[in-house]
């Protein structure tokens, strides 16, 4: 599986240019590059600045990608290595996810305003936390991902209650988020979304701060 998504990652992230360079006879000269939360564009650039944009979209996108499929090498935890695959999958989930944001952006710079969804984006997200935090409970103690508070890090109990814990959170709030923002006005799904990644990550801190206070009384 792992030797499929090493491959599959190499076809995926160069995807948003070679959309741009299919359709960049077919961009107009002053392209909308930012929206307001009504979806309005409110900055105009060119072609170039697009291109730019989208270049530096898919290298962030591969190096996300390459340190979250290598990071357990300099992770000094002992079981650092057991999380190889389970970042690795979460790295290509990422990766697909920016390619999707950058096809989204030369899309809406082929069709300005009427291209631009918020709630697709934000539903987007929600789905990336969804799967997230399917990976989560099997997560092991490590120094780069997960929830790493003082007493997470120094008591695997503590980390594997809290990480079963927040995985359901994730979980469940990730794709509530994918399916609401997609329903309602993009000014109520921004409000939603803040106020649920609040929530998703709050509580699983605070529930791990309770758990270390009564385990060390």
């Amino acid at each position: 599986m792992n030797k499929i998504l090493n491959k599959l990652v190499w076809l995926i992230v160069p995807i948003p240019l070679i959309y741009l360079a299919m359709i960049w006879n077919k961009l107009p000269e002053s392209i909308a590059l930012h929206f307001d939360l009504n979806g309005k564009a409110d900055k105009f650039g060119n072609k170039n600045e697009l291109l730019i944009t989208i270049i530096v979209l898919s290298v962030v996108s591969l190096l996300t990608y390459l340190l979250l499929k290598n990071i357990y090498r300099i992770d000094p935890k002992k079981y650092a290595a057991e999380n190889k695959d389970r970042l690795l999958k979460i790295g290509f989930a990422i990766s697909v996810f920016m390619s999707a944001i950058g096809c989204m952006l030369v899309y809406t710079g082929q069709h300005g305003s009427s291209g631009f969804a918020m709630g697709l984006i934000l539903a987007g997200i929600g789905l990336l936390f969804a799967i997230i935090g399917n990976y989560l409970p099997n997560l092991k103690p490590n120094y780069f991902a997960g929830l790493r508070l003082p007493w997470t890090l120094e008591n695997p109990d503590n980390w594997k209650k809290t990480h079963a814990f927040a995985g359901k959170l994730w979980f469940a709030g990730g794709l509530f988020l994918a399916v609401i923002c997609l329903l309602i006005p993009s000014k109520i799904a921004i409000i939603v979304f803040f106020s649920i990644t609040f929530i998703i990550v709050i509580i699983p801190c605070i529930y791990s701060y309770k758990l270390y206070k009564k385990q060390k009384e």
